[in-house]
Order: C-alpha cells, then sequence, then structure tokens
C-alpha cells in the first residue's frame, strides 16, 4: 500500500500544479487601473496612446478597440498581421497578451503579460487611457 501512495504523489502534485496554474475568470479580482498604469510601463517603451502620438518600435495604440488589427496607416506590421481577420476587443487583446506569437505567429511583438489578473488590469487601462 505504501508503495502505491508514493507512487501516485508525484502526479497527484503535478496535477494540482496544474489546477493552481488555470485561472478562471471567477479567480480574478475587479480591474485594478492604478496596477494597469504601472503595468503600462512595460508597453511604453515600443507604444504610444496619444490620439496623434507616433509610432515607436510598435504602433500607437489610441482607438484601438473595435480596431482591425494592422491598420494603423503609417506604421509597417507584419505580414501576419496585416492579413490577419483579428478585431482588437477586450477579448482578442487578452488572448495576444496571453501569448502573443501563440496567438498569432509571425508577428513582431515579443513578450506579452502571462499573469491573467495583469492582463484585465492593463485593459481595463488601456479601454479608459487609449480610447474605446
Amino acid at each position: 500500500m505504501r508503495i502505491v501512495i508514493w507512487l501516485l504523489i508525484p502526479g497527484l502534485l503535478a496535477y494540482a500544479g496544474i489546477a493552481r496554474a488555470q485561472t478562471k475568470a471567477d479567480d480574478l479580482e475587479p480591474p485594478s487601473l492604478e496596477r494597469g498604469a504601472e503595468l503600462w510601463g512595460k508597453c511604453r517603451a515600443c507604444h504610444t496612446i496619444e490620439p496623434q502620438g507616433r509610432n515607436i518600435v510598435g504602433p500607437r495604440l489610441h482607438g484601438m478597440f473595435g480596431r482591425k488589427a494592422g491598420s494603423v496607416a503609417d506604421y509597417r506590421y507584419s505580414e501576419v498581421m496585416k492579413k490577419s481577420a483579428v478585431v482588437w476587443t477586450e477579448q482578442t487583446l487578452d488572448a495576444y497578451l496571453a501569448a502573443t506569437q501563440d496567438f498569432m505567429p509571425g508577428n513582431k511583438m515579443y513578450g506579452g503579460l502571462a499573469i491573467a489578473q495583469d492582463r484585465v488590469d492593463l485593459i481595463a487601462w488601456l479601454k479608459q487611457a487609449a480610447g474605446k
């Protein structure tokens, strides 16, 4: 009996780790705009949010919600981004930021935000700061 228990423990621990890593929407806190503003610090090296802002390494994000991906006229997007049918919503941006290359392989953006609560906070802040 002891041998069976010792054989099961690693599997149970692995399962518990996977269950903890998966975040359900019910487990998230309401968005924190203050935390979203802090997280914007990771983005602003490459993006601006001003209406007439310039593009830097990445395109300006003002008015991005409801806009087709790859459609800022004066930014040089990757072919995959230009050809995508993605329209930026809270859901598509969340999926993109969770795993940029899995969401759209071959796009120029690297990084993102692995923690679901960080994405919730940043997206809420972006909706307020960059226009809906």
